[in-house]
């Protein structure tokens, strides 16, 4: 606050009119009127070239800030944090404040950091040394409050390593064994940050490494759901085997992120109707950060998971909230894509992220040729609807 009081009153050189716009509001003021209004508004008995120009800026708006790819790099800041400097009005400020900064850096990396890095070591060895110890029990009763012993310590130690500061809401709709958790994704810690409260099986793809290590390790105490690269792209053996994990009572609930990809913690994308096609009860979770602390968002396009891991370690803390929405169950007439939606929704509203229909994998992959063709389509029936052409 006290830097952004600085930029207000202290900047002496006339800004471009660009930057004295919020972050949060983009680069360029858009016209919110949907198309169809807008056309309609522009109803002409004949075709007039002019008419082409509401498209051109449209057109020119999408280029310069679409709504999908801005949700793939991280959110602006109002202010400034002492941390990356997000916004170009905090390139430079004052003298005084450059040297509160650099006090700064040295206090995150020379103590903060090898004491988190301490930490976050010790999680993980007993994670691993815990959990093949418990493997080793026969199944009971004793080797299940074990393993959940092992993992609440485990991850908790975890978050400390990551000066988490979680606040959990509404703890009477956590998450009950035989259902499915779906939350949104920012982070690959989205996983730590819930497990901090509450054990969960996890659902994802086998890897190599020390993560190969830790998932061969857990599996053995707890009913994780661990697919290889082959059978991961088998839709139906995936819901055969979640199908078969939650007609368990006993197990404990999956955690799914149904969107498949990190959001900068702005947004909610599509959800993937997987999840939703395997039946049982959904327990709906809405995880929000505050990126006032520390920047949680993970760009997998930018950074490796080392690089994040460090970003996230030189941060003042991980400050975030958790909410457990009433549980939802597919009603009847209903289709998966319809209930994903409807449960997508009650997780953007009570996160205060905004809802967005589309996929989360295009920051990866191009917009189909078939989307393309579609919106085309649109335009062109808007345009003979309203008689601008002839």
């Amino acid at each position: 606050q006290w830097a952004t009081i600085r930029i207000e009153k202290g900047v002496k050189k006339p800004r471009p009119q660009m930057l004295k716009i919020p972050a949060a509001n983009g680069i360029i003021e858009r016209d919110e009127t949907p198309m169809e209004k807008e056309i309609a508004r522009l109803h002409r008995e004949h075709f007039e070239f002019s008419d082409i120009f509401y498209f051109c800026r449209k057109g020119f708006e999408a280029i310069v800030e679409d709504e999908v790819t801005q949700r793939f790099s991280s959110e602006e800041l109002v202010s400034w944090n002492l941390l990356t400097r997000t916004n170009v009005n905090f390139h430079y400020i004052s003298l005084r404040l450059t040297i509160v900064w650099v006090i700064g850096v040295i206090v995150r990396y020379c103590f903060l950091l090898p004491l988190r890095v301490t930490l976050a070591a010790i999680g993980i060895t007993s994670m691993i040394v815990g959990t093949t110890m418990v493997g080793q029990l026969p199944n009971s009763s004793v080797k299940n409050y074990l393993s959940e012993v092992v993992h609440l310590t485990c991850s908790r130690i975890l978050v400390r390593a990551l000066s988490g500061t979680i606040h959990y809401h509404n703890k009477e709709n956590k998450p009950q064994k035989g259902g499915i958790c779906v939350a949104n994704h920012t982070s690959p810690i989205d996983a730590v940050i819930l497990t901090n409260d509450g054990c969960y099986a996890m659902v994802g793809q086998v890897h190599g490494g020390l993560m190969g290590i830790i998932q061969r390790a857990t599996v053995k105490a707890c009913p994780h759901v661990w697919f290889e690269r082959s059978e991961i792209k088998d839709r139906h053996l995936v819901t055969k085997r979640l199908r078969e994990h939650v007609a368990d009572k006993s197990k404990l609930p999956i955690l799914i992120f149904p969107e498949g990809t990190c959001i900068n913690n702005t947004s909610v994308m599509m959800f993937k109707k997987g999840s939703f096609e395997i039946g049982g009860t959904i327990y709906p979770v809405a995880i929000k950060y505050h990126p006032e602390f520390g920047d949680a968002f993970w760009n997998s396009s930018k950074y490796n998971i080392i690089s994040y891991l460090l970003r996230i370690m030189t941060s003042w803390a991980i400050v975030c909230d958790v909410w457990y929405l009433p549980p939802m169950v597919r009603k009847e007439g209903e289709d998966a894509v319809q209930f994903a939606n409807r449960v997508r929704s009650a997780i953007a509203r009570q996160g205060g992220l905004t809802e967005l229909p589309w996929d989360g994998g295009l920051k990866r992959a191009k917009v189909k040729d078939t989307f393309k063709e579609e919106q085309q389509k649109n335009y062109s029936k808007m345009l003979v609807r309203n008689g601008s052409i002839g």
